[in-house]
């Protein structure tokens, strides 16, 4: 079995100069349940993982579901259990002030665990939410997918939308896919597009535009904290590895020069990105049950 770095390397000989190998990477988590969503707190040596586990889709805890919300310190890798019973916990996001949000895509909810642990519904009766991001100000970003692969000249009802202390703005309507969104600190948001194979950018004055096309199924994305970097994921081929004909990627895009570098290829799932404050990459893997941790050659473990 080819080690994550021979990947790397392997993958920079596939596709040219722009993508040399300068990441390598390491399991941090193993043994998981489907883990699918994922976002960071705290910073260097206090940094804790959020994650979800999905391996019951669409079942609740009363039914039978085994789906929950959940941190790892690791600092002495020890896991937590936030919460457990919703049907679907997908996508999450923490805010400035600690508090968790996350999106719920069966049942139609975001829901909120604040930083004291009470747990409530931030909005309800929205259509499949899939993204999530905290912006700066305290809003909420979120996509609603209720008809993937469908665009709106074809009946397609997808959106993405902020959560505001007045209601909810709608951003963009009509895309077929939106599928993960993350907002930057001057206020732009950026979301994959899956099915449509791009990333778009809204900036704070309301434009919206393509960033990037011509992706394979762009997944998760995350930022760093100054905004300069984006981090994404194509998963053309989920649970299939690079050893079985996968060809699925986690890139690192800098939205100061344009530069795309690989961050990891040759994963089953990777499905979802987060970077911490120290600029640590995490990804999970959903099909193969584990989190890694990606950081530059030069940095060390």
């Amino acid at each position: 079995m080819l080690q994550p770095k021979t990947l790397l390397v392997a993958a920079a000989l596939i596709l040219g100069a722009q993508a040399q190998a300068q990441f390598e990477s390491r399991v941090v988590a193993r043994g998981l349940k489907m883990p699918t969503g994922i976002a960071t707190k705290g910073f260097g040596a206090g940094t804790s993982l959020i994650f979800t586990e999905v391996p019951t889709p669409g079942v609740s805890g009363a039914n039978g579901g085994m789906n929950g919300i959940f941190q790892l310190d690791l600092w002495n890798n020890k896991k937590f259990t936030l919460n457990m019973g919703e049907p679907e916990p997908l996508n999450l996001t923490v805010a400035s002030n600690n508090s968790i949000y996350w999106t719920c895509r069966s049942a139609g909810v975001i829901l909120e665990r604040n930083r004291m642990g009470a747990i409530s519904v931030l909005q309800s009766g929205l259509m499949k939410p899939t993204g999530i991001s905290a912006l700066h100000n305290g809003d909420i970003a979120f996509t609603q997918v209720p008809t993937p692969g469908v665009n709106g000249s074809n009946g397609g009802m997808n959106t993405v939308d902020i959560h505001t202390s007045t209601g909810i703005v709608n951003v963009t309507m009509g895309e077929p896919e939106p599928t993960d969104i993350v907002a930057t600190r001057n206020g732009d948001l950026y979301w994959t597009c899956k099915s449509a194979g791009v990333i778009l950018k809204r900036s704070p004055n309301g434009m919206v535009q393509v960033l990037l096309r011509g992706l394979n199924k762009p997944t998760g994305i995350a930022s760093n904290l100054r905004g300069t970097n984006l981090y994404f994921t194509e998963v053309p081929t989920p649970g299939l590895s690079s050893r079985f004909g996968g060809g699925n990627f986690v890139w690192e895009y800098s939205l100061l020069t344009g530069a795309r570098t690989i961050v990891s290829y040759g994963l089953a799932q990777p499905t979802d990105v987060a970077v911490s404050a120290d600029n640590r990459i995490f990804i999970t893997n959903t099909s193969e049950g584990q989190i890694l941790e990606a950081r530059r050659q030069s940095n060390g473990w």
